[in-house]
């Protein structure tokens, strides 16, 4: 390296030099050892709505974004650009080329609403959808939402080499000799961000990936969130597996689960495709475990205090008495005329030790954790229930029916058919396979492919059951959607457990690479309506969320089939004071009575992540588009409200969406009045430039969300700062 730099100094142009210098310096101080990836160019965006005036970064719309032009004059619909890389002069038509963002340049967002689905007309659960490039949806909801979120759910482009996903608007296919740290990086910038909208105290992030990144995502995660737990789960989702020439078949791929805080997969109500009838875990019923330790510091000398006598009364079983620790060196214990002698000696004759002190034993005995096993002749067994076992008697789980002659507690065996359970690392579900419930569910939908490789359905709600099944008001955010099975997914959990959990998906508006070459053959660009309609948002994940909350296919038919008929195993639990305890069987709806035809109880939005021109931007002309993204702060509760005109209102009382906001100060003793007659308003904005009078103004407002709002539209909303 140092050769290197001395041969870099001999460069005569001094920019490139120090342009070069800087790079090298960057190499030498990357860590030798864990992830090490290439750096490229910063992505750039393209801003279909920004008009196109002199001095704009632009680029061609069916060329690389990063390949850009300044414009330096406009003419008709003509604009004369300079070529940032060489200076070049050259003209475009102005339908040829877009305004462009850079990676960490100020652009200002709005949310322009495209569509809504109601059929949930009396509930303020509102879902969203938001149409953009994730990188800058994650730096709104970082504004909106950070430190909220309780669970993000992704399932990324795989980077199979296949065109499933771009860099700089250009799909990144197999030749490409960088794939793989063009992917590092892109999945880098967005999974920081990602990071600050989890809620540090109790959240998880949950990404699917197969072969092809897998390691490389692994090692990504433990990089960005080190102080976080991370598991990875093998799931099957094509048993009838994938033959590859010269390689075994594919069946299978993973999903990682990374826990922050107290987070941690919850038990649920499972049937026994997930769990081991062999053995002694996860039967569903209590689990007594061996009173005589196993395994590593099982021996006597681990622990000498654990080397003592039981006895036994070998007519019922019943302990009587317990003898102090052997001394060392002793090895029998005093016998006691009728009753069963027990040491903890091991199966090869050795000597053991018990797991609980003979305090904690006579404890286990008052609590009713110890029973004894066998007889007279066979010999006796003690087991005990730890104490987590015994926790799902104390709130409820197990219902006690009597007490045993240990004074054991006896419980209500369950169902075996289901299992109050978390499964092991290793899924083979049936309802998991994508090919019948990810894409023959879409095609029941739309009649013919429109998306490849969804997921199942009830893959993801498996995993937002595991982490949210106890939050049933969770805010779930997928930022790479798709084709929509998360909003899915999330309102089928809903119906399943009466929960209220809000979705928002994030997805770009992309073609197929095949559909973008047709295009371009025909005339067509990016931003027409045509090219746009042809886009996964608008033409597969809107309508996929439409059709499913409304319960029709696309050409407005009833759905065929339910929700059960593979899938017949969730129980929900119900809670009572607090705390949730098993139901009967019978009692439980199952997801076979859901028909697909009755749709949902949901309602969701549409919107597309706009750009305001940084010279037009003010916030009393700027109002209206601002509205959804101060509806989004507060919640998103009720239907998004919108104004009419520019005309700006000195104030808003928006009860329906329990928001309010003040827009001129002077009028705050109204704007005070009215709330006062709302109670229901839990989210205030206020519009000043003074810190010390916002503060006065909210001095009343306990228990309420209140925001400062500035004059200044861009000192609230500028986002895109690179590397905060």
């Amino acid at each position: 390296m140092a050769l290197l730099q001395d041969l870099i100094r001999q460069i005569n142009d001094p920019t490139l030099r120090d342009r070069i210098l800087q790079e090298t310096d960057k190499l030498m101080k990357r860590k030798k050892f864990g992830l090490v990836f290439e750096e490229h160019l910063p992505e750039c965006t393209p801003l279909h709505d920004v008009p196109i005036r002199v001095g704009s970064k632009v680029a061609l719309k069916t060329g690389y974004v990063s390949d850009i032009y300044m414009v330096i004059k406009l003419d008709g619909n003509e604009a004369l650009c300079d070529r940032r890389e060489t200076h070049e002069k050259v003209t475009f038509q102005l339908d040829e080329i877009v305004a462009i963002a850079e990676f960490g340049e100020p652009i200002y967002p709005t949310l322009k609403p495209l569509d809504a689905v109601q059929n949930a007309p009396d509930s303020d659960l509102w879902h969203t959808m938001i149409e953009a490039d994730n990188y800058h949806a994650l730096q709104l909801l970082e504004y909106l939402y950070a430190e909220k979120v309780d669970c993000i759910y992704i399932d990324p482009p795989y980077n199979t080499g296949a065109k499933d996903w771009k860099y700089n608007n250009d799909y990144v296919d197999s030749s490409d000799a960088y794939r793989h740290s063009k992917w590092l990086s892109m999945m880098e910038k967005r999974l920081k961000i990602a990071k600050k909208l989890l809620n540090p105290k109790d959240s998880v992030l949950i990404v699917t990936i197969d072969e092809k990144e897998y390691l490389h995502l692994g090692c990504l995660l433990e990089e960005l969130f080190p102080d976080a737990r991370i598991q990875m789960i093998s799931t099957m989702i094509n048993p009838a597996i994938v033959a590859r020439a010269g390689e075994f078949g594919r069946s299978g791929e993973y999903i990682f689960f990374v826990y922050f805080g107290e987070a941690s997969p919850q038990r649920v109500k499972i049937n026994r495709e997930w769990v081991s009838d062999r053995g002694r875990t996860h039967t569903g019923n209590l689990r007594w475990d061996l009173l005589k330790r196993s395994g590593t510091g099982a021996t006597r000398k681990d622990s000498p205090g654990g080397f003592y006598p039981i006895y036994i009364n070998p007519e019922n079983g019943k302990i009587e008495k317990i003898g102090e620790p052997l001394p060392e060196g002793v090895s029998e214990a005093p016998q006691v005329e009728g009753l069963y002698c027990l040491l903890p000696i091991r199966n090869d004759g050795s000597e053991g030790r018990w797991q609980w002190s003979t305090t904690t034993l006579l404890d286990g005995l008052k609590e009713g954790r110890v029973r004894v096993g066998g007889d007279n002749r066979r010999g006796f067994t003690v087991y005990r229930l730890a104490r987590a076992e015994y926790a799902k008697v104390v709130n409820g789980e197990f219902e006690i029916s009597g007490r045993g002659v240990n004074n054991e507690i006896i419980v209500e065996d369950i169902d075996t058919e289901y299992v109050l359970a978390v499964p092991g690392d290793i899924w083979k579900i049936a309802s998991h396979d994508s090919t019948q419930y990810g894409s023959r569910l879409l095609g029941n939908i739309f009649g013919k492919k429109r998306f490849t490789f969804p997921k199942s359905v009830y893959a993801v709600m498996d995993c937002l059951h595991f982490c949210t099944a106890y939050k049933p008001d969770a805010l779930i955010v997928d930022f790479f959607a798709g084709s929509g099975t998360t909003l899915h997914a999330v309102n089928l959990l809903n119906a399943m457990d009466k929960g209220k959990r809000r979705c928002i998906m994030v997805t770009n508006n992309e073609v197929s690479d095949e559909e973008q070459k047709q295009l371009t053959k025909l005339g067509f660009k990016p931003g027409d309506e045509t090219w746009e309609n042809l886009g996964i948002a608008h033409n597969v994940t809107w309508p996929r969320t439409v059709c499913t909350i409304k319960g029709i296919d696309i050409s407005g038919n009833p759905l065929s089939g339910d929700y059960g008929t593979y899938h017949d195993r969730y129980l929900p639990d119900e809670e009572i004071n607090g705390k949730y305890k098993k139901v009967k069987m019978a009692d439980t709806p199952l997801l076979a009575k859901m028909k697909m035809a009755d749709g949902f109880p949901a309602n969701a939005a549409f919107f597309k992540l706009s750009f305001l021109d940084k010279t037009s931007v003010a916030l009393g002309r700027q109002f209206r588009e601002l509205l959804p993204v101060l509806w989004m702060k507060g919640g998103a509760v009720g239907k998004c409200p919108a104004l009419e005109n520019d005309d700006l209102p000195n104030m808003l009382i928006l009860p329906q969406n329990k928001m309010a906001v003040l827009v001129d100060e002077i009028y705050y003793s109204e704007f005070d009045a009215e709330l006062s007659q709302h109670p229901e308003i839990q989210t205030v904005f206020i519009v000043t430039d003074s810190e010390t009078a916002y503060r006065s103004m909210i001095r009343t407002y306990d228990g309420k969300d209140c925001y400062q709002l500035y004059r200044d539209y861009l000192d609230n909303f500028r986002i895109n700062h690179g590397g905060r």
